[in-house]
């Protein structure tokens, strides 16, 4: 029986080797990590991913698959249901690295399988929230970035952006601040910066990325 650990990196920032460390240093002991890079989650479902699909053939009865969060599942809700009822069907459980959730189908009592699949609904519904409230604060950061024009950037964010994507995860979880300085490296001064302001949060980074080249030389 196999560990595999599945992760989608999806913006310049993010780096598998990070992904993979938090699964590791969460106390997972991961046997293969397969990696979609430069993937959107929110407009791809996992079976139309290169390394996503794989792992409908890598993995067997008995095998876990470790993910940072269920919304690596699949691109909405309908997708990361669909997507853990499969895998539970063929035998595989399936563990998330953020708040350790663990989903199986090896319950036959149908007081435990209403409760596991009214968690899974509950948390595939909180991905999505979570998703489309990221998504609308890029594209207010985007609207404010431009706003300011090209002139003074303010000082660099001391986050990067997966950094950030983890801090509005674990929040949308309703992870402590703590718990989340832990997981990310960052101040909770800085946590709690992001946690008041998320759209500028995301301007900041959105307005240091896109900076004219003379200025990022």
């Amino acid at each position: 029986m196999a560990t595999i650990f599945y992760g989608r990196v999806s913006t310049v920032e993010q780096t598998s080797e990070h992904q993979l460390t938090q699964a590791v240093a969460a106390g997972f002991k991961i046997d293969r990590a397969v990696f979609d890079n430069g993937v959107s989650g929110v407009s791809t479902r996992l079976i139309e991913r290169p390394e996503g699909r794989r792992l409908f053939d890598i993995l067997r009865a008995g095998d876990t698959l470790v993910v940072r969060w269920v919304d690596r599942l699949g691109r909405n809700y309908d997708d990361v249901v669909e997507t853990i009822r499969k895998f539970m069907g063929v035998g595989v459980v399936i563990r998330t690295v953020i708040n350790n959730m663990t989903f199986d189908g090896a319950t036959n009592d149908p007081m435990q399988k209403a409760v596991r699949d009214a968690l899974i609904a509950f948390m595939a519904a909180t991905a999505q929230a979570q998703a489309e409230a990221t998504k609308a604060a890029q594209r207010a950061g985007i609207d404010h970035a431009k706003a300011k024009g090209e002139g003074y950037l303010g000082r660099k964010p001391s986050y990067s952006r997966e950094q950030l994507a983890t801090v509005r995860d674990m929040l949308g979880q309703s992870a402590g601040i703590s718990a989340i300085a832990k997981a990310t490296g960052l101040s909770r001064q800085t946590i709690y910066r992001i946690k008041d302001d998320p759209v500028a949060a995301e301007a900041s980074l959105r307005a240091w990325d896109e900076r004219p080249f003379e200025l990022a030389a």
